[in-house]
């Protein structure tokens, strides 16, 4: 009887191990998993309805050889408000998480979580919708800028996915 004991306790924890323990990412490759941690990949939406309920901040953007008056939503609002970056201050386990931005044209940009963390970071970033009173035209519908960067590389224009994703 103790060894029938036993051995379901060792399958029950063997059983736990495997759905805790590892996990495969869509690349297939093999990583821890904490129970509690959010999945990865995960993709923020970027349609209007998610980004209506957001605190929207003017703010003035290189463009054309002048300052724009451009508007939109602070990132960091709205990782959390997708669930890809919790809102209270991050934590260990959170801090092997980047933000993947990409754009139709193809550019990539990334940012870790710790980055844009207003806690740690604190760095300004904004996918903006309107400048000078309208909306994006062929730069839009959606324009990442990064606030503070000596240069705009990392500003993209033409985003299409924002991804948040637990590295290897």
């Amino acid at each position: 009887m103790r060894a029938a004991v036993v051995s379901i306790a060792a399958a029950l924890a063997m059983s736990l191990l495997a759905d805790t323990a590892c996990a495969y990412d869509p690349a297939g490759h093999q990583r821890a998993s904490v129970p509690g941690r959010a999945p990865s990949p995960i993709s923020v939406p970027l349609d209007a309805p998610s980004r209506a309920t957001l605190q929207r901040h003017p703010v003035p953007a290189p463009g054309d050889g002048r300052t724009l008056q451009c508007e939109g939503v602070a990132l960091s609002a709205l990782l959390q408000a997708s669930g890809a970056m919790p809102d209270a201050p991050l934590d260990a386990v959170h801090l092997d998480r980047y933000v993947l931005v990409t754009a139709r044209t193809g550019d990539r940009v990334v940012f870790s979580l710790g980055e844009l963390d207003p806690t740690l970071g604190n760095r300004p970033v904004y996918l903006l919708d309107r400048c000078d009173g309208a909306p994006l035209d062929d730069d839009g519908p959606l324009r990442l800028l990064v606030v503070g960067d000596t240069r705009p590389a990392r500003s993209l224009y033409r985003i299409d996915a924002i991804t948040v994703v637990a590295a290897p």
